[in-house]
């Protein structure tokens, strides 16, 4: 027979432990507040069989366009659940390759754990490199590039003409030709050509050439209605001109349009030896810098606007700078998988050098004519605050005289040099290579190529391949050997 609580208490207990336990079972039973539910995972990627300097190449991406470019073993965090992929490619070590395994992987990501993946490289069959030519009878090839998503190539002439490639066949009509605008005394001339990231819809190109009293002019130009191998010779829209007096060398020469969309130019130092203006430190001119202007809306009355962002944008020095202390950059290069930019930047007479950074990063200094590469050049030498050289090499016979910059490989045809930074010198010729990766530059690779001729420079199409441009007014792709 159960006894009834009213038995055993009082009321007025018994009514108040009641009410109690309603509390506790209102409240979860006594046991406090849960946490609320993760929705993001993590996901861990080991890189395995790389030696140090050497950087893999494994892409991911996933959910939401998410897509992240891994080097080395990592550990992901605040993923969207879901399921991701592994793309990896094969890397150069020295002269040889390393391919990875597996190529491709599907792994889940779920809210609250941590998945892993994981990729090992091994070594292959040695890469051996060779030019195959595309081009020839140039007078004095100086750049080569093409539209975005285009199959041309277009080839400038330092004495003031664009020529197409189309097909294989090298055009007789030239896309433009201002030969009577500019001249080639000394280092004079059209010395490059960057196509809007919306060629394909509004057709708009710059050029970067030296006028006839020897100042770089930066130029806005649209290709003709009826003939898309011929540009409009009418449309010119002079953006900005730069005085370059007394000396008729060191005028860089390379615009390029940035990951960001603005256009990007490298000037020299004004020429001579040893910087005797003083330009390249000289915040207040625009010689010896990195320019970063806003064309995207170029009218005759505002022909160029000052990004965000710019170091010098509000005050102490002229708005256009990005960077500064620069000789003669020939020339320079973003590899937008990586977020870096590679500068080559021409020596004086002992050494010549490559620069690295993140390509967000504004207002570097890169030391002339303090440093020559990362050498004291100036009698008062400190290093505070300049960027040195991730790779240099010295005036031999085994280095060279004029460093000719490249590019970092991203094209499809040479997997295993995914992440390669290329590049060259005038009077040696050789092409060489190194990757980039954690504030490291590997062992520099030299890939054999002889007896090509001077390198005037180096290009890249629409596929992200690479070419070699000859004094001797050949023109070659880098291709297996």
């Amino acid at each position: 027979m159960r006894t009834s609580l009213s038995r055993l208490f009082p009321a007025w207990l018994a009514l108040l432990l009641a009410g109690c336990l309603a509390l506790l079972a209102a409240c979860g039973g006594g046991g406090g507040h849960h946490p609320p539910a993760a929705t993001t995972g993590s996901l861990a990627v080991t890189i395995g069989g790389l030696q140090a300097g050497v950087a893999g190449a494994v892409t991911l991406s996933g959910p939401a366009s998410y897509s992240k470019l891994l080097t080395a073993s990592t550990s992901l965090t605040d993923l969207a659940p879901g399921a991701y992929t592994l793309s990896a490619t094969s890397v150069a070590q020295g002269t040889g390759t390393l391919a990875p395994t597996p190529v491709t992987q599907q792994v889940q990501v779920n809210a609250g754990a941590t998945a892993s993946a994981s990729v090992a490289y091994a070594a292959t069959a040695p890469l051996a490199l060779a030019l195959q030519e595309v081009a020839s009878g140039l007078s004095a090839p100086i750049f080569l590039t093409a539209p975005p998503g285009d199959s041309r190539l277009f080839i400038l002439e330092r004495p003031g003409r664009i020529r197409v490639v189309q097909n294989g066949n090298l055009l007789a009509t030239p896309f433009l030709d201002i030969s009577a605008l500019t001249t080639t005394s000394g280092e004079r001339g059209l010395l490059s050509l960057a196509f809007h990231p919306q060629y394909a819809s509004n057709g708009y190109f710059f050029l970067y050439y030296t006028n006839l009293a020897g100042d770089i002019v930066i130029e806005r130009r649209q290709v003709s209605a009826g003939n898309a191998n011929v540009a409009d010779p009418l449309s010119a829209l002079a953006i900005l001109t730069i005085p370059h007096p007394t000396f008729s060398n060191h005028y860089g020469g390379l615009l390029s349009f940035g990951p960001d969309g603005y256009l990007y130019a490298g000037t020299g130092d004004g020429g001579s030896a040893g910087d005797p203006s003083g330009n390249a430190q000289n915040t207040n001119v625009l010689l010896g810098k990195l320019l970063r202007l806003d064309v995207n809306a170029s009218t005759v009355a505002q022909p160029y606007a000052i990004p965000p962002g710019n170091p010098f944008a509000t005050a102490g020095g002229r708005a256009e700078i990005w960077a500064y202390g620069l000789r003669n950059p020939w020339r320079y290069a973003f590899d937008v998988p990586a977020q870096l930019l590679y500068l080559a930047d021409v020596g004086q007479a002992n050494w010549e050098e490559v620069d690295v950074r993140p390509v967000g990063q504004a207002d570097n200094n890169y030391g002339w004519n303090i440093m020559e590469g990362a050498h004291c050049y100036s009698s008062s030498c400190s290093q505070a605050g300049l960027v040195l050289p991730a790779v240099e090499y010295g005036h031999d016979t085994a280095g060279g005289c004029s460093i000719t910059g490249g590019y970092v490989y991203r094209g499809t045809a040479l997997p295993e040099l995914a992440g390669q930074y290329l590049y060259s010198d005038y009077c040696s010729g050789w092409l060489k290579s190194f990757s980039y990766s954690n504030g490291t530059a590997s062992t520099v690779t030299d890939w054999g190529i002889t007896n090509v001729g001077n390198i005037l420079s180096f290009g890249q199409d629409a596929q992200n391949e690479l070419y070699m441009l000859s004094g001797t007014g050949k023109v070659y792709r880098i291709v297996h050997k």
